[in-house]
């Protein structure tokens, strides 16, 4: 004898099998097909990241027309279409075009620096405290273990002397322009001093790095950096027979060349 299954699990199954229209709506909206995804990545990046946070300006870089002329790219001759710091970290790249800032590549090379600077990752001076008129002077200091006061054992604010005597640590600081000696800030130690990135110290006195220009009677103990053009800049590779995708053929047509020629 046949059995047959209560209509409730009956209705329980094809519910599960065949959901109904109104089972459907609880289901969450989660299927979007991957075009689809792909545009919302292509919008998303179009927009402001970060909540649209604009970092404030540093002593290396004051205004618009200075970052241009460090990232490079012949950008600086787009400063006048920009006209304020806010502009400068708030407009889109739709925006941008519309402003004449092209081709793509360039806009898409002003964002990525605009992003870097954004998350404090500077070029070459980007973290200097002490600038004066776009110049930055950087010495070798000798730093001296701070004395402590015996009576409350805190460290003693001293002045860090310029100078190369043997037996003394040495660091590259970035000290105020014109300044033959570094005083240290109240409750400033010897180990908060960091050398600005970018440089390195060679035979224990000379100052290396990009665009230095060394000092008058300091045999190269004392350079000054400059906000150039192109300090930051991130240059562009150089086709060679065509780039990687084409050599193997303009090679070939160049031997050919060669033998036809050889040949005659």
């Amino acid at each position: 004898m046949a059995t047959r299954k209560p209509r409730a699990a009956i209705s329980l199954l094809t519910s599960i099998l065949r959901p109904s229209t109104a089972s459907k709506s609880l289901l969450p909206n989660t299927y979007i097909c991957a075009p689809c995804q792909h545009q919302q990545r292509r919008q998303l990046h179009r927009e402001l990241p970060m909540n649209g946070y604009i970092p404030s300006p540093t002593p290396f870089v004051p205004d618009v027309p200075t970052f241009l002329k460090l990232i490079g790219r012949e950008l600086s001759k787009h400063a006048s279409k920009i006209e304020s710091w806010e502009e400068l970290f708030t407009l889109t790249s739709n925006q941008l075009k519309t402003r004449g800032i092209d081709p793509p590549r360039t806009r898409r090379y002003l964002l990525r620096w605009r992003e870097k600077f954004r998350k404090g990752e500077y070029g070459i001076g980007g973290d200097f405290q002490h600038v004066k008129d776009g110049v930055a002077e950087l010495r070798v200091v000798e730093v001296p273990s701070l004395k402590k006061d015996p009576a409350t054992g805190k460290s003693v604010v001293e002045a860090v002397t310029i100078g190369r005597t043997p037996g003394m640590q040495k660091l590259i600081v970035n000290v105020p322009n014109g300044e033959a000696r570094y005083q240290l800030s109240p409750g400033q130690t010897t180990a908060d001093l960091k050398k600005p990135n970018g440089f390195t110290l060679k035979n224990g006195y000379i100052i290396k790095g990009k665009q230095v220009r060394p000092m008058a009677g300091t045999n190269g103990s004392g350079v000054t950096v400059s906000a150039v053009e192109g300090l930051w800049e991130h240059t562009r590779g150089r086709k060679i027979y065509g780039g990687e995708r084409r050599r193997a053929e303009t090679l070939h047509k160049m031997r050919v060349e060669e033998n036809k020629k050889n040949a005659r």
